[in-house]
């Protein structure tokens, strides 16, 4: 995969060709859960012989190609009546207890039923050959156990907290409507449509699911997009790949189109979006490596904390907060974002000049020694975050040696995330200091240039 710079040297290259050529893949398509699966879908009007599901040594399962795909050419094109929608909840044996029911369901619960029943009924399921090719759980932040989320950032381990909270509304919220379901279930309700059955659902939906607009239905409430892609789904992200992916209203199929193409043999992938890692950890459980788009993310708390005793920085903060600029502030490995360094430029201010807040809100540089405050600001909150990142990794390594199973899986995750934010950090440093340097062999010839005048 591509280095950690968009700029990668002979040596890296050598690395990324080298890491290449050690990737192998073994055939899945023999497997019985395979077969059925291909048999589901052949049924329904999907036919491929371009893509088979295989286990690669570097990103686990996912589809190679048979045969070299060209820029341009169709991946794949998966009908309508493959792809299991609200309208395949509605239609079911389920759609007249959701019909019935007020208040509405959101299209995301109603998937999440539909998806725990079905599975509830084992082989019995018309659904049974995808159910059964789902990942039993899942490493995203949901699942996470206490000790795993203590070693997360800040931010992600906050909005893994409010995942988990949304998981568990969605089983409070509704025991009244799941009683309902008793009559078409063979086990009592409590037993069936649990928190955890729910946790695993909600993560299939959200991880798995492709975007298709739909129009809204008078039996749901809320936007409906949500599609879950049988074999489609098997496709991995890269960062780097490009296709062009929707729903064709003519061939009325869910269609992959390739930008670049794909050599015989090979994996193919598809693009989630420009996503940093703590993105795809939350959303999809897993890290890209060499994630050209990843950043690490300040906090607001770690402002206060680092600029603690200075004179107006609760009405700072404020003032940050009521112009929107206290989110999305991050480093990357060549400093510090735009919208960061604004920040600290004015959280630089001396108490006196608050009529240069709204000039420095705005991106203008207001004197010579705020701007080196403001840098030796953000080095200091880039040592920091590096400090509580090598603390994080060494309880990881601690952790790794106390446990297996699921929680060893997690905390590989979380380490490849905070190994990557440490890379970031030590990059970021560098870029600071070098500025710094620059800055004062620039003050120094200006300095000279004048007394030789």
């Amino acid at each position: 995969m591509k280095g950690r710079s968009r700029r990668v040297g002979r040596t890296a290259r050598k690395r990324k060709r080298k890491r290449e050529q050690s990737v192998h893949s073994v055939s899945l398509s023999h497997q019985l859960q395979y077969v059925r699966l291909m048999k589901f879908l052949h049924q329904r009007g999907f036919s491929s012989t371009l893509l088979q599901p295989a286990l690669f040594s570097d990103t686990g399962r996912g589809l190679k190609t048979l045969q070299t795909i060209m820029p341009g050419e169709l991946v794949v094109s998966l009908p309508e009546s493959c792809l299991l929608t609200t309208s395949t909840v509605l239609s079911s044996y389920l759609g007249e207890y959701i019909k019935s029911w007020k208040p509405r369901l959101s299209p995301l619960s109603a998937l999440c039923v539909f998806l725990v029943c079905e599975r509830q009924r084992g082989e019995a399921s018309d659904w049974f050959p995808y159910i059964d090719v789902l990942p039993y759980s899942y490493a995203c932040p949901t699942y996470f156990s206490e000790e795993v989320a203590d070693v997360l950032p800040a931010g992600v381990r906050r909005r893994g907290l409010e995942q988990r909270e949304a998981v568990r509304e969605m089983h409070s919220s509704n025991q009244e409507f799941f009683r309902t379901l008793q009559p078409v279930l063979s086990q009592p309700i409590e037993d069936v449509l649990t928190y955890e059955a729910l946790r695993w659902a909600w993560c299939s939906v959200n991880t798995r699911s492709v975007f298709m607009s739909r129009p809204s239905s008078c039996f749901l409430s809320g936007p409906d997009s949500y599609a879950l892609a049988p074999f489609l789904d098997l496709l991995n992200h890269h960062p780097d790949v490009q296709v062009k992916a929707g729903f064709n209203d003519q061939t009325k199929c869910y269609e992959i189109r390739s930008v670049c193409g794909t050599p015989c043999y090979e994996q193919v992938f598809i693009n989630y979006g420009s996503h940093d890692n703590q993105r795809l950890l939350l959303e999809y459980g897993f890290v890209a490596m060499n994630n050209p788009h990843s950043v690490v993310y300040v906090e607001p708390d770690l402002l206060c904390d680092i600029l603690r005793g200075e004179k107006s920085l609760d009405q700072k903060m404020k003032f940050l907060r009521e112009n929107n600029f206290l989110e999305n502030l991050t480093v990357s490995s060549e400093g510090p974002s735009w919208r960061l360094m604004v920040a600290l430029r004015l959280l630089s201010l001396p108490q006196t000049l608050y009529h240069l807040w709204r000039p420095a809100l705005l991106g203008q540089v207001v004197d010579e020694k705020t701007e080196v405050r403001s840098s030796q600001t953000a080095r200091t909150l880039c040592q920091q975050l590096l400090k509580d990142t090598h603390i994080a990794l060494d309880k990881i390594s601690q952790l790794l040696g106390q446990c297996g199973g699921p929680v060893r899986e997690q905390l590989e995750v979380v380490r490849a995330l905070r190994q990557e934010e440490r890379w970031i950090l030590e990059n970021c440093v560098t870029a600071l200091r070098d500025s710094v340097i620059l800055e004062k062999e620039t003050s120094s010839c200006k300095a000279n240039i004048g007394v030789m005048s």
